[in-house]
């Protein structure tokens, strides 16, 4: 379950506090208190069989004396008494509940509610707030303001030093969650519940651990499509991830892991809970639109004091981020608008006597200059010219541009109260104002990397790459021999073998019994050679004089194997050696060093790693991690959060490697994780990357017999390539039917207007002129695991495609339900193409284990109604509106 019943738990016309108390500092008194002073309209029922009334309200001796089933119920009593009141409370129509106490049966409490669809938040929990509608159903020592941003947190804790932070400064809130132990609402079900909810404008979080990764990539995913959601994640350190385990049951992972998935999903991870706060307010004031393409990290800077601009390029610098380089078109604009004095590039200082003119003119020729993908504008107070006027100038600026280009504007106009009235006309503009460039610079960087995060959540990569042709039946033989004879490991040989069946390039390796035997293939490779131990039970054979490098003859390679078998006798006397592997040394003096390979994680499933490899790959520390499925965009963003990635560059006269085949590699690699589950950690190091290519020369595979088959080990479902078809209409028309994608929103918005004005209303239930970039977006932008749309395009060979009709299914988050929703072109209407599209979204709800589909139709659409009746639906008046009809069908 993930949305049912929530509206109970933030939408309550009634609560019911079990465990009201009166004993002052008890949880029970403080919670009643709270309840009945938050100005929550309905009825308060505390339950008490001690007390008559409690805070002027009439109690009630258990839940059996309430007058109604309240629609949320508050529980602070023993835990032993939990799981029945939870059973008492579901049977009488209760349909959520906060439980505050610690310490009880989680198993328990689960199979009390359960029957009922009870939702449960807690155990152990400091609450939930809605203060629009004044519930304040916590033991918290505030109540929070009003606003639009939904707080979720796992610790009760973070709930009331958050509150405590933002009274203080006038930060209100739509909802705010204390999650506790997780029995049952989680992160999943409440971004599923608040990415929906129009109340919250962007979704802010303090994670320690997930526990459900796919539902949660799901929900995040979708929630940060239509609205900003922040992050803090605490247990970045090992022992703070330890820490984090102890304090909330749950295994935290590789906080690295956590970092690709909030990244894949949109989101934006920030460091510190003040930050959550900063970066939402930065993204409502930029508004960079889920979606948007990257706009780029180059940002120019133009200020009155010269100390100001040193500093914010310290701290683009520190950051990551890049310096706009002025055009010398623009170098020479300036150059006629200000003093000779100024700085002649950029940070642009136009000198600390600049009055308004010299600001808005000198604005004007930055925002122009095409390298520019933002601007810094910073202010120092002079006596020349008083910070607000300067600010008035700006805006000015601005707002006289039209619909000229317009980079992303940042600013910081620096001081006290002499500052303060330029920081307030700033505000008052709607523009991005921060008190010091050191901010000002971390809000571009954070906008940097949500805008890169949007882009990543817009990759619908398929299940089998493009480019891809493996030869599963060859990998699929080697992991299964393996596994037959008890072997965790593959030897080299083996293990260069199943990259080659999956294309990533390797050196060619031989397999030898004994010293002789390794003489005798040596005489057949021209120039020198490598010998290596091979045994299941060495996984580093460097560190027990198992290698053995350039080797001139045969002579020198039988040697070799001889003194390697006594070194490995001598430190490693219990292993089990299966021969040796000889192979040609391969020479790229100037080629890079990386891995490649695949990492298992104990919540998100495989993850695949790049960085820098060799020998020291553990001291380099410099690594990426991405979810798969992969293509080429997201694997090159990985590989461009190294530090080898800069080195792998052309530079000095020296030719760039081959990034795209060290990204196909890792495309490659994500596919052995997807295919493969028993592949559980998978290791090519070194992966030689230079201009001339890659190659693999040396790999570790581990296998285990796979605990979940196919792809539901992943966190996120690739793009489903498997239902795409070639199908006809009546007339003969072919068509590709295939799922919708991201790309699909051009095609999507030129259909719409094929679309008759009555095809429009019988759809949409209202005009609709043409659909906007924001409904276009969301209704291609989809999650394979939680939705499906399936499009007919043509033509089907050749050329951009067109899109003739397109047949939706939305399934509720506990897959109990599907909406339905079918649209064909009126050009194209009569030939069939709507049944077609019916037929083949019933057929998938069926195999996707949905309980029923149904959908809305407006009476007045007798070709739908006729269809779904030919289909077998059942036809009801909706009993909210008579000019609606219900659809359903039970699979």
């Amino acid at each position: 379950m993930t949305t049912r019943n929530l509206a109970a738990l933030f939408q309550p016309k009634s609560v019911a506090l079990i465990g009201a108390g009166t004993r002052p500092g008890s949880v029970g008194q403080v919670m009643m208190r709270n309840i009945a002073a938050g100005g929550f309209k309905g009825p308060i029922w505390p339950v008490n069989p001690s007390h008559p009334r409690i805070d002027g309200l009439a109690a009630f001796a258990d839940v059996a004396s309430l007058p109604a089933a309240p629609d949320l119920a508050v529980i602070a009593t023993p835990p032993a008494s939990v799981p029945g009141l939870i059973d008492e409370l579901g049977r009488r129509g209760t349909r959520a509940a906060v439980v505050i106490t610690a310490g009880v049966d989680h198993k328990a409490a689960l199979q009390a509610a359960q029957p009922h669809l009870l939702r449960i938040v807690g155990p152990n929990c400091v609450g939930v707030m809605v203060p629009g509608l004044g519930l304040n159903a916590t033991f918290a020592h505030l109540a929070a303001l009003p606003g639009d941003l939904a707080f979720i947190t796992q610790s009760g804790a973070i709930l009331t030093a958050v509150i405590d932070w933002t009274v203080a400064r006038g930060i209100g809130f739509s909802q705010l969650v204390s999650l506790g132990d997780m029995a049952d609402v989680d992160f999943g079900d409440l971004l599923n519940y608040l990415g929906a909810d129009s109340s919250a404008r962007a979704i802010l979080m303090y994670v320690e651990a997930i526990t459900h990764a796919r539902k949660f990539m799901s929900a995040a995913r979708a929630a940060a499509r239509v609205k900003p959601v922040v992050v803090v994640k605490a247990g970045r350190a090992p022992a703070g991830a330890k820490a984090a385990a102890s304090h909330t049951g749950a295994l935290a992972g590789l906080d690295a892991v956590y970092d690709a998935a909030f990244r894949r999903a949109g989101m934006l991870r920030v460091r510190e809970l003040g930050d959550l706060f900063d970066a939402a307010e930065t993204l409502a004031l930029l508004k960079p639109a889920p979606g948007d393409p990257l706009a780029g990290d180059h940002l120019a800077i133009l200020t009155n004091g010269g100390g100001l601009g040193v500093m914010a390029v310290d701290a683009l610098t520190d950051g990551g981020g890049r310096l706009a380089e002025l055009s010398p078109a623009t170098v020479e604009r300036l150059d006629g608008l200000l003093p000779k004095t100024w700085s002649h590039g950029n940070p642009v200082d136009i000198v600390g006597d600049a009055d308004g003119a010299r600001y808005a003119a000198a604005v004007e020729a930055v925002l122009d200059d095409p390298n520019a993908d933002a601007l810094l504008i910073l202010n120092c107070p002079t006596a020349i010219m008083p910070p607000v006027e300067a600010a008035r100038a700006v805006i000015g600026a601005l707002a006289g541009r039209g619909r000229r280009r317009q980079p992303t504007v940042l600013t910081s106009w620096v001081g006290g109260a002499a500052a303060e009235a330029g920081r307030q006309a700033l505000a008052k503009a709607r523009l991005a104002c921060f008190d010091t460039p050191d901010q000002a610079v971390r809000g571009f960087l954070r906008l940097v990397e949500y805008r890169r995060n949007q882009e990543a959540l817009m990759q619908t990569p398929p299940a089998m790459a493009k480019g891809v042709a493996p030869d599963t039946a060859r990998a699929r033989a080697l992991v299964a021999t393996a596994l037959a004879r008890g072997q965790e490991w593959l030897g080299e040989a083996e293990a260069k073998d199943l990259l080659d069946a999956y294309g990533v390039p390797v050196v060619p390796t031989r397999i030898a019994a004994s010293p002789d035997e390794v003489g005798h293939i040596a005489a057949g490779f021209d120039g020198p050679l490598a010998v290596k131990i091979r045994s299941p039970d060495i996984t580093h054979k460097t560190d027990v004089g198992g290698v053995a490098l350039d080797l001139a003859t045969p002579e020198a390679a039988r040697e070799a194997a001889r003194r390697m078998l006594a070194a490995v006798a001598t430190k490693r006397p219990n292993a089990r050696i299966d021969g040796f592997t000889v192979q040609p040394m391969f020479s790229r003096p100037r080629a890079h060093e990386l891995i490649v390979g695949i990492v298992a994680d104990r919540q998100f499933g495989p993850v695949v790693l790049v960085g820098q490899g060799g020998t020291a790959v553990e001291l380099a520390d410099d690594s990426a991690l991405a979810l798969p499925p992969l293509n080429m965009l997201l694997a090159r963003g990985a590989l461009a959060r190294t530090r080898i990635w800069r080195l792998m560059q052309p530079h000095r006269g020296r030719p760039g490697a081959d990034l795209d085949g060290v990204a196909m590699a890792m495309i490659r690699v994500a596919q052995i994780a997807i295919d493969l589950p028993e592949v559980a950690e998978l290791d090519i190091n070194p992966l030689l990357a230079d201009a001339d290519g890659v190659v693999a020369l040396d790999a570790r595979v581990r296998v285990v017999r796979a605990a979940r088959p196919g792809t539901e080990r992943l966190a996120i479902r690739p793009y489903p390539a498997e239902l795409e078809d070639i199908v006809a209409d009546r007339g003969g028309g072919r068509y590709r039917l295939r799922p919708i994608r991201p790309e699909d929103e051009p095609a999507l918005r030129r259909a719409f207007l094929k679309l008759s004005p009555q095809a429009v209303r019988m759809r949409f239930f209202q005009p609709l002129k043409a659909l906007d970039h924001a409904m276009a977006a969301r209704l291609t932008q989809i999650d394979y695991d939680r939705e499906m749309a399936l499009v007919l395009a043509a033509p089907i060979e050749g050329g951009p495609e067109e899109l003739y009709g397109v047949g939706r299914l939305s399934a509720d988050p506990d897959n109990a339900r599907a909406e339905f929703a079918v649209v064909v072109r009126t050009d194209v209407a009569g030939h069939g193409l709507g049944q077609l599209l019916m037929e083949r979204i019933i057929d998938y709800a069926r195999r996707r284990g949905i309980g029923a589909v149904h959908g809305d139709i407006l009476a007045e659409n007798t070709n739908m109604l006729d269809l779904c009746r030919r289909l077998g639906f059942t036809i009801a008046t909706s009993p909210d509106d008579p000019a609606i009809m219900n659809a359903s069908f039970r699979l």
